[in-house]
């Protein structure tokens, strides 16, 4: 079978500051996120023929194009949803097969002050998936994902505690992370259980932050990575896939509701092509949007048996000097939320041995995406 295990490298990452007002552009962001990127693998603009990006970026290809004095584009496709990990295997394919030489992969985003994913959309007679969650009073993900948590306590006896101990290891991350939003702001499991309710049950210390900012990788093949300035990141294995009934935010459609067929679809796909285990992975970057994503994710992922996520995050194990240190910047949680662009960066960064919250002499770093809409992950080695 033919993969692109090792034939592809992240050379480059950059990102602008983190706020939650960042009274920019979005294609500004964009362009300095992108440019500190490129300047990061040691090369321009002309050297960039690949632009991947999302379909829920404002940001279009033409426009970064234009704004980065990109001369021209030979590659340019468009990934769904938040599926970045997704867009990665995409790029890689891309550099691996020739089909580019150097691709750009970005995500810029004012989800704080211009665009905030955490209120009430009004009801519209619009059909597709909205039509089956609006009327009904599911007018946010965190509505959506309390549905989620609820169930996997009544399976599991998953609690509060254990959801806390997710936020409490990202804060701890994050209080390492000069970048981060919450640095500076230390967190307890206390805190935590004294949060006030969002959506029964998840507590405002549950949930992701609303925030402004941008991200950006420069991904290439092995062979020209080895003549660039930084370590290479070398893609050992990207996957991406989506499950029966798929949904975006929609836990129903789902006749268990607190696992998903796409994350172990995808896991699946990722450690057969990378030829090793859960268990021998290093460092973990998990998308959280809410903490219970990634109790659910270890499970759907292979990293423990299902029902045992909440045991599993506990007593520290998630935290750096644990055995499986999660979401090592701050996470979605407690660092930025950019729609999981920096849990990329970060996990090229554990490679490069650069990490505020370094695990030392990481070898092997994963990365997931969001586990219930089309998804993706990845793992990097040295």
């Amino acid at each position: 079978m033919t993969t692109i295990k090792d034939k592809a490298a992240v050379v480059g990452i950059g990102h602008t500051a983190f706020s939650r007002r960042s009274d920019r552009s979005e294609l500004a962001m964009a362009a300095e996120a992108s440019m500190a990127a490129i300047t990061d693998a040691g090369l321009t603009p002309e050297d960039i023929d690949g632009i991947v990006h999302l379909n829920m970026d404002t940001v279009n290809e033409v426009a970064l194009q234009n704004a980065l004095g990109i001369p021209n584009l030979r590659y340019f496709p468009v990934f769904a949803w938040a599926n970045l990990c997704g867009a990665v295997a995409n790029a890689a394919m891309a550099v691996a097969t020739g089909m580019a030489a150097n691709v750009l992969l970005f995500r810029s985003m004012n989800g704080r002050s211009q665009r905030r994913l955490g209120v009430a959309r009004q009801v519209e007679l619009s059909g597709g998936d909205d039509a089956f969650s609006f009327p009904f009073g599911l007018l946010t993900p965190a509505l959506c994902d309390a549905i989620i948590a609820r169930r996997h306590m009544h399976l599991y006896g998953t609690t509060s505690r254990q959801l806390g101990a997710v936020a409490v290891a990202c804060r701890k991350h994050a209080n390492m992370n000069p970048r981060a939003i919450m640095h500076g702001r230390p967190m307890t499991i206390e805190d935590h259980q004294a949060s006030r309710t969002i959506a029964d049950p998840l507590r405002l210390l549950d949930c992701c932050l609303e925030s402004d900012g941008a991200g950006a990788i420069v991904i290439t093949s092995a062979e020209r990575a080895a003549g660039l300035p930084q370590p290479p990141a070398y893609v050992m294995a990207a996957a991406a896939g989506t499950g029966p009934r798929q949904g975006v935010h929609k836990p129903y459609a789902s006749a268990a509701m607190a696992e998903f067929p796409e994350t172990t679809f995808v896991a699946k796909q990722l450690f057969g092509q990378a030829g090793v285990t859960p268990g021998e992975i290093d460092v973990a970057q998990i998308y959280e949007h809410f903490t219970i994503a990634v109790i659910i994710a270890l499970e759907d992922l292979g990293f423990c048996s299902k029902g045992e996520g909440g045991p599993f995050v506990e007593g520290g194990r998630i935290e750096i000097g644990g055995s499986l240190p999660v979401n090592t910047s701050g996470g979605n949680l407690s660092e930025v939320y950019i729609h999981g662009i920096t849990h990329i960066i970060e996990g090229v960064r554990q490679i490069r041995g650069t990490s505020t919250a370094q695990v030392p002499n990481a070898e092997l770093s994963f990365v997931a995406g969001p586990n219930f809409i089309p998804t993706g992950a990845l793992i990097f080695r040295k």
